[in-house]
């Protein structure tokens, strides 16, 4: 899409024109359902998930033929604050290892036939420390923002979102504490594994971000107090829902990337589902805040779009369901009465 993002008054522009569901697609769709040979409800979140596919591909049936993950890293300025047990050169040590295929994430878009890119951003310049100040200036954020937008292509099936970046958990309990409220400590957890006295280090720097950004707009908040990969989340989320391509959430980060969206405007993430929740304690606080509820539980915390990937699988079996079941009367079946 041939859009200029130059500040955030254009992305508070671009949430006026998200479109919304496609009637005529969740007309077929609940025009099949029922007649497929299965008790009502039998498939459980499979029949809701096929019936989500089609109002926000805007056709019928739905289909997953063509998957992708994008998967944006940044660099932190909080992180020298010892927030992390990771110093920041991992980020650019992981972005190495996505390249070689040696990382979680390179294994599970193989596993369930999905195309992967990383874009790396800005990482020899880390984001400001948001204890001092914001993160990023506007026009750094609306950078950021853009570059996640432009990466959406228009032909995806479903979009995968992830992230790598050392000390980005810090930035998603500032994100959700500021937004939601709260003390720092219901949102902030032990990311890549600190130790207590870090955390409780980290819990600080948190309390201090809020408390220096908190009653901002939720745009700004996120230009204060999130990171270049956070901004590029949520710019991915919205050229997916102009293009009409249904979006994968990954866990913590993720979802507080994409949070401020929902907040500045009712029904943002009506085209996303969450699809794992973290171990990290605040995600599933976060999620119940958005009126979600995750795909799949499996402890994971690894961040990269490693759970949103694994659920490219459920949302394929809701698909494939609901177009390839015969219905009760092509099989010669009876249906209750």
């Amino acid at each position: 899409m041939n859009t200029s993002i130059s500040s955030v008054e254009d992305i508070r522009s671009l949430l006026d024109r998200l479109p919304g569901p496609d009637a005529a697609a969740r007309a077929a769709w609940a025009e099949r359902e029922p007649r497929l040979t299965k008790p009502p409800g039998a498939l459980g979140r499979l029949e809701e998930l096929s019936g989500w596919l089609a109002d926000w591909q805007g056709r019928h049936p739905p289909e997953i033929e063509y998957a992708c993950a994008r998967v944006f890293a940044g660099n932190h300025g909080v992180t020298a604050l010892g927030v992390s047990a990771y110093p920041a050169e991992v980020t650019h040590q992981m972005i190495a290892n996505f390249k070689a295929g040696g990382a979680a994430i390179n294994q599970l878009c193989t596993a369930f036939e999905t195309e992967l890119k990383v874009v790396a951003l800005d990482l020899d310049r880390p984001t400001a420390d948001f204890t001092q100040g914001p993160a990023m200036s506007e026009a750094e954020f609306a950078a950021a923002f853009a570059a996640g937008f432009a990466s959406v292509p228009g032909d995806a099936d479903v979009l995968v979102l992830g992230e790598m970046g050392i000390g980005n958990t810090t930035s998603a309990a500032a994100v959700a504490g500021a937004l939601f409220g709260g003390e720092a400590g219901l949102w902030t957890g032990r990311g890549t594994g600190v130790d207590d006295a870090a955390l409780a280090r980290k819990t600080e720097v948190v309390a201090a971000g809020i408390a220096r950004h908190g009653g901002a707009d939720p745009l700004t908040l996120l230009q204060c107090l999130g990171g270049r990969e956070l901004a590029a989340i949520a710019g991915a989320v919205v050229a997916a829902r102009l293009q009409r391509v249904p979006v994968l959430l990954d866990g913590y980060v993720c979802t507080a990337a994409a949070a401020p969206l929902a907040v500045a405007k009712a029904g943002a993430l009506d085209h996303c589902r969450v699809a794992h929740v973290s171990a990290e304690p605040g995600h599933r606080r976060l999620v119940e805040r958005l009126g979600q509820a995750p795909l799949l539980d499996l402890g994971m915390r690894l961040g990269e779009a490693s759970g949103a990937a694994l659920a490219v699988a459920v949302v394929r079996a809701a698909a494939v369901c609901h177009a390839g079941m015969a219905t009760f009367d092509e099989a010669g079946v009876s249906n209750k009465d």
